[in-house]
């Protein structure tokens, strides 16, 4: 599989304290990848990092064979990184299609940009039925799925996805899964996404890396990882034998 994302021994800093220490993961073509951690253990830093918010202080950042280490935030969504931003954070007073549209900030493409609006509606139903309705009326679940359509908005090659599940309720948590499986099977968007929850993770992704103190400290297939003991520990309230 042909890497679309590089993280090459990448060192980032928050003024004297080490954020990231060094890691290397990567993310191929129509991929879905999990990043695991705790809290503070470097999760949304990477996030940061992958999308120009934060200068790496060493290492590279590859993106489909371009070395973007030093480009814009601008830059990457133009080359094909969209993002899902934790807590979804529509834009509340907007309507549904105004928060669409926004998310085709760097394109000049009208017809284009016009028809991937009906198909953002076409995909997310919901979404075409509340398109004039403003986005911080409606629910948690309708909320995440505008966050979803509007990154794809910007004809992406990857999506980075912080904690898409947090603050949901219990049912909607599946729905969302769903989703971001038939984006990536559907559309062939590679997802990069932060999780919390390792089991739900895995259960969709192929592969996982697990970040501790800003560090990686484990990675491997979900299988491997859902098989290791410090996973099932740390994560899914396993104890491990003595």
């Amino acid at each position: 599989m042909t890497d679309l994302l590089a993280l090459d021994d990448v060192h980032v800093y928050y003024g004297p304290f080490h954020a990231l220490r060094g890691n290397t993961l990567t993310v191929g073509e129509g991929e879905i990848v999990s990043l695991l951690g705790g809290n503070a253990s470097g999760k949304s830093t990477t996030m940061k990092t992958i999308l120009g918010l934060i200068k790496v202080k060493s290492g590279s950042v590859r993106f489909a064979g371009e070395d973007v280490t030093n480009a814009s935030t601008r830059h990457r969504v133009k080359a094909g990184i969209a993002s899902v931003p934790e807590a979804r954070r529509v834009f509340p007073q907007m309507t549904v299609d105004e928060n669409l549209l926004a998310g085709a900030y760097t394109r000049k493409d009208r017809v284009g940009i016009a028809e991937d609006l009906e198909r953002m509606r076409e995909h997310f139903p919901r979404l075409g039925e509340r398109r004039r309705q403003e986005a911080g009326t409606l629910s948690g679940g309708e909320q995440q799925m505008l966050a979803f359509a509007r990154a794809l908005m910007s004809r992406p090659k990857l999506i980075c996805m912080d904690e898409p599940t947090m603050g949901l309720a219990p049912k909607l948590v599946d729905q969302v899964l769903d989703e971001i499986v038939r984006i990536n099977k559907d559309l062939g968007v590679a997802v990069l996404f932060v999780e919390q929850q390792a089991e739900l993770a895995l259960s969709i992704a192929s592969r996982g890396y697990v970040l501790a103190t800003g560090e990686i400290v484990l990675n491997g297939t979900s299988r491997e990882l859902l098989d290791n003991p410090q996973i099932q520990e740390a994560y899914l309230g396993k104890a491990t034998q003595a």
